[in-house]
């Protein structure tokens, strides 16, 4: 009988996300591709330690333990080893306890490629080039910065997520006309438009399938008045009023209601996100994730206008100027 991958939440993940390859990733650096192959053959029975993502994804997959019948979530591993070197990875998922049973070794080529025969709604990366290729082709794709100050706490069950609005979970049209650079039109028109809803970015189904899954849980509080749901999600956005009525008009369209919503209007997110401490914070601009990278893992969402390429002047496409390079991303081509 076939598996039926559809119902499902299915979140792909490279193996430079969910593990700490630096040390590998060295070696492939500076020795090549044998040297890094024999390497990881020595190490296959050295677990390697949790990477940026590790506390969502096992945060994730214990959802399934409220709906054992059901098990809503899949995690799929999309890496760039090929089998034989990408035996370490899996024997680490299992040293770890992480439900974890499908994979997809693609030897070089790019994995992302797979997302939708795995009916992915998300796929997590250490490496650029992979998340890149992945948002130009139409596919949600994030590349995860290590936090510089981050202590899981392993006996908090909760998973918290949080999200910017612009650009990740809606389109950039609203950003395309910020980033001409007057304020004040900015919110002309979003006064104008605060009962039409904004089109979808590149995160939206994913962040219908949470919400989806927490009204499973809501039906299970329901029934029982100790259940505890185990998810949390945050929207952390600049907006402030008056543009901030065109998120809700948006939020009520799709149908999907939030736990927090913060309307921040040029206050420092990280300031929000020490509080709310979430697992993953999705953004898609550089400036806001090295600021909230210093005190969790997040993730850029290189889409629109805000990642447009430079041209020739040095100016991004609408005038924009260039994204920043990364600083804390985990660069790995071979994960």
């Amino acid at each position: 009988m076939a598996y039926d991958i559809e119902g499902k939440l299915v979140i792909a993940i490279a193996s430079s996300a969910l593990f700490d390859l630096r040390e590998a990733h060295a070696i492939f650096l500076e020795k090549g591709l044998r040297e890094y192959r024999e390497y990881q053959r020595r190490h296959e029975d050295h677990p390697l330690r949790p990477g940026v993502a590790f506390p969502f994804v096992k945060r994730i997959l214990r959802v399934n333990d409220r709906f054992p019948g059901q098990r809503p979530v899949e995690v799929i591993l999309l890496s760039r080893n090929d089998p034989d070197t990408g035996l370490r990875v899996f024997k680490s998922i299992e040293h770890y306890g992480l439900d974890i049973t499908r994979a997809a070794f693609v030897n070089g080529r790019d994995p992302f490629r797979y997302m939708d025969a795995f009916n992915a709604s998300l796929f997590l990366s250490g490496n650029p080039e992979d998340v890149r290729a992945a948002i130009a082709q139409g596919l949600p794709a994030g590349l995860v910065f290590r936090a510089q100050s981050y202590d899981d706490n392993d006996q908090d069950e909760e998973l918290r997520i949080a999200f910017d609005f612009d650009g990740v979970l809606a389109d950039d049209s609203a950003e395309q006309v910020f980033q001409r650079g007057q304020l004040e039109l900015f919110h002309q028109s979003e006064r104008e438009l605060r009962k039409q809803a904004l089109g979808e970015g590149p995160l939206k189904r994913f962040f219908a399938e949470i919400a989806r899954i927490q009204q499973m849980e809501l039906a299970l509080t329901e029934q029982d008045r100790n259940h505890k749901p185990r998810i949390r999600t945050a929207i952390v956005t600049a907006r402030n009023a008056p543009a901030h009525e065109r998120v809700i008009t948006t939020l009520r369209e799709w149908g999907i209601q939030v736990d927090e919503v913060f309307f921040l209007g040029g206050i420092e997110k990280r300031r929000i996100l020490e509080v709310f401490r979430p697992h993953l914070f999705f953004d898609d601009q550089l400036s806001h994730i090295e600021g909230a990278a210093g005190v969790v893992p997040s993730v850029h969402v290189p889409f629109g206008i805000a990642n447009a390429e430079p041209t020739s002047s040095g100016r991004g496409e609408e005038g924009n100027p260039p994204p920043p390079a990364p600083t804390q991303a985990v660069d790995s081509s071979t994960a």
